[in-house]
């Protein structure tokens, strides 16, 4: 691929709680918020979120770090770029205070604000609600987002904070235990969070989805797959199920996976 310019999608700041961020927007119908995955919204973020407004939603996508439309291949800008700019935003993320990387039992400091951005778009857009897609770093944002009850749909494609360093942190994902007891009463009611990953990532590992099921029963749909489904031209070992991972072939495993993701938008924005 190349470097995306991103000219269907619209730029425009959105504040809340003394908290700015530049947000991209393209399509109508119900919003569906997009949060990037580490190093930001890269073109294959934007290939999903133009996947997921063909349905006939909204994406929104909220620039938290990095920079927007940017080819991270090495083939793109070189393995030196590629490398200098992936230690950029790692840097950028490290000293920003929205972030919980480490804490256990704590919701990160960004999530108010995306909260504010859901309820924004769901009064602007319409709909019988809004979806969420967190990926990697932001993975859990979607499931607490899901506190507020116009998130509908939340997806967490790879969760992978806190970072996982420890038994303890491995089991859990970056969500308060008050945020998790009010998302638990939700899918008690009829709300349904939808999880992917490969089964061998190291970074957003197993036993973390099995906390999930058992926080959630029935209520958390897993997605897990083997590593061997992965698009073996993507960077790294098997990680980004919807994104770079992503073999966009009919019949594949990841392919299926994506189809559910959309399939969840269907059934609970455009139903």
């Amino acid at each position: 691929m190349a470097d995306d310019p991103l000219e269907d999608f619209t730029r425009e700041g959105f504040r809340a709680d003394g908290t700015d961020h530049t947000v991209l927007r393209s399509g109508s119908g119900p919003a569906v918020i997009v949060i990037a995955e580490f190093p930001g919204i890269t073109p294959e973020v934007a290939r999903f979120a133009r996947r997921v407004r063909d349905l006939g939603c909204t994406v929104v996508l909220p620039e938290l770090f990095g920079t927007s439309g940017r080819d991270v291949h090495p083939d793109a800008h070189g393995r030196l770029s590629m490398v200098t700019h992936g230690a950029r935003v790692a840097g950028q993320i490290c000293v920003s205070r929205e972030f919980t990387l480490f804490a256990v039992g704590r919701t990160s400091p960004v999530i108010p604000w995306l909260r504010a951005l859901a309820r924004h778009e769901h009064e602007r857009c319409g709909g019988p609600g809004v979806g969420a897609v967190g990926m990697c770093l932001t993975g859990g944002f979607a499931l607490a987002m899901a506190t507020d009850e116009v998130v509908v749909a939340p997806v967490l494609s790879q969760p992978s904070l806190p970072l996982p360093l420890g038994r303890r942190r491995a089991e859990v994902t970056d969500i308060s235990d008050e945020d998790l007891a009010v998302v638990e009463q939700r899918c008690g009611a009829g709300l349904q969070v939808v999880g992917t990953r490969f089964r061998g990532d190291r970074v957003s590992p197993g036993a973390r989805f099995e906390t999930l099921r058992r926080r959630l029963g029935d209520a958390f749909v897993a997605i897990e797959l083997d590593d061997d489904a992965a698009n073996p031209d993507g960077i790294g070992p098997p990680h980004s199920v919807l994104t770079e991972h992503l073999v966009d072939r009919e019949g594949t495993p990841t392919r299926a996976a994506l189809d559910r993701v959309l399939d969840l938008f269907r059934e609970r924005l455009l139903a």
